[in-house]
Parts: structure tokens; sequence; C-alpha cells
């Protein structure tokens, strides 16, 4: 039977636990004797090694005193940590799926993306970051701390065991100015020095080349050691990721198709080279 482990909530569960933790500056022993658990199982929990019941979550967020929408989104989180497939709907505040998405970048030994309009968040430059994330309809306290968390995660790429990045971009995401001429300019010189790092491969996918599946939207496939894939699919309003073998397979297939499509790596470099002029 496949481990309860292995869903998308529960890994964002645990990771999701452990933060709020130590955001609260708890110990480990010190939470559990509060909610009077043994420290071990605590341990577990924030391992992902064993999935706690909403009302193991409520009891552990009452001891920590979080905050009201702290508690209702790990509440959401608690709900749905079973689940195969997840799927975030609300973004009114701090999303849990944005624990989800750092814990599968940090654990992850492969990721494959497909982005057609806008850079993926791991690829941004941080002036790039913030003018995308001014234009989005969440509070300002939200986005400076979506702009920190995703500062932060790029930091994957560059660890001493980093993940391989398949990155395959549209042609419209390196053309289309976000922000000011100079704020694009970084950014494009900004993949041209991610491009050259051993464990990224970046891939333009030219326009105007007639139907292919990534018009429909973008993707991210997470590819673990042991655990199953997730795809991540993301839209303006909701979040989902789905580990379904079906799903998955059906995602690898879409990035073939991109594979065969992009130009290579080496043609890559040489168009951002010439959009840089």
């Amino acid at each position: 039977m496949k481990p309860t482990s292995a869903s998308p909530g529960s890994r964002a569960l645990a990771a999701s636990l452990r933060e709020v933790r130590v955001a609260r500056g708890e110990g480990l022993r010190e939470l559990a004797r509060m909610v009077r658990i043994l420290p071990q199982l605590l341990s577990a929990w924030e391992k992902g090694q064993r999935v706690p019941g909403p009302e193991d979550v409520a009891r552990l967020l009452g001891a920590l005193r979080v905050d009201d929408a702290t508690y209702d989104r790990m509440m959401r989180l608690a709900r749905h940590a079973r689940d195969d497939n997840w799927l975030d709907s609300n973004p009114s505040d701090l999303p849990p799926a944005l624990s989800g998405i750092v814990e599968y970048e940090r654990t992850a030994t492969r990721i494959t993306m497909w982005s057609l309009a806008i850079l993926p968040g791991i690829l941004q430059t941080p002036d790039y970051a913030r003018d995308v994330l001014s234009n989005v309809e969440i509070g300002l306290e939200q986005a400076d701390a979506m702009l920190v968390a995703r500062l932060d995660r790029q930091r994957i790429l560059v660890k001493p065991e980093p993940v391989r990045l398949t990155a395959f971009l549209g042609e419209m995401a390196i053309r289309e100015q976000i922000g000011s001429v100079d704020i694009m300019s970084d950014q494009i010189d900004h993949l041209i020095e991610m491009a050259g790092l051993r464990n990224v491969s970046l891939r333009i996918v030219p326009r105007n080349i007639g139907y292919h599946p990534g018009l429909v939207g973008p993707f991210v496939v997470y590819e673990f050691g042991t655990l199953p894939a997730i795809v991540h699919l993301e839209s303006s309003h909701a979040t989902a990721f789905l580990n379904d073998a079906d799903v998955v397979r059906g995602y690898r297939r879409q990035a073939q198709v991109l594979a065969g499509k992009a130009l290579s790596e080496d043609d890559t470099r040489a168009l951002l080279r010439e959009v840089a002029r």
C-alpha cells in the first residue's frame, strides 16, 4: 500500500508544521511536552514519516498560539493531507501551497518545468519578481513574504548537491517586457548566467511554430528518489498538485514534445545574448 506520506498535501503539511514551530521559537521537545505527545511522534510528523489528523494539528497550533490566518491555512492543509491530489484555491493569505512548493523543490532530484509567458519564480531576479507580485491581487505584507520565499528557493540551484533543472520557456517570456527596460535587461543577463550552470538546462520554445501542448498552460514536474513524482499546475486563483501516475505520464510526454520543438541549449544562449543587446 502506498504510504500516506507520499501524498502532495502530507509532504507540505510536514514542512509547514516545522516552519510554524521554528517561527514561534519553540523547540521540538518543548512543543511535544505542551501537547502531551512523544517527541519522536512530533518529529515523525515534521519529517512526513507519519501524518497527523486535523485534531492533532489543531492542538499543535493552539499550543503555538498562531494567528487566525495561519490557523485557517494550516487546517485547510490538514483536512486534505491524505488526498492523492491537492487543490489550494484560497489565495487570500500566504497559501499553504507555498510550503508545498518549497518542500518539493528542497527534496526533488529533478525538476522539469514549462512556462509560456512569465518566467518561473526559480529563475526570476528580485526586481522582476517584485514587479510580478506587485500586479497580483494580494496584500503588501503577503507580497513581501512571497518575494522573500521566492528568492530563497533559488538556492536549490547552487547548493552542494543541486537539483537538476530542465526549464522550457516560451519565447514570449524573454521578449515581453516586465518592469522597466533595466529590470528586463538584468533578468536576461541572469538567465544567461543560470544557463551556464551544469545542473541547469534552459531551452527556449520559439514563437509561431503552430500548436503544441504547452499552449494550454504552464506546468512543473517534481521527481524524487523513491517517492512518486508530483505535477504542479497553477493559475491566478488556484494551485493543484497531482501525483496520479497517468497524469504524471501525460505531463512527461508534454515535456518530450516541448523538447522536440525547443531550441538547443547553445542556440538558447545565443538567442538570450541577442535579446540582451
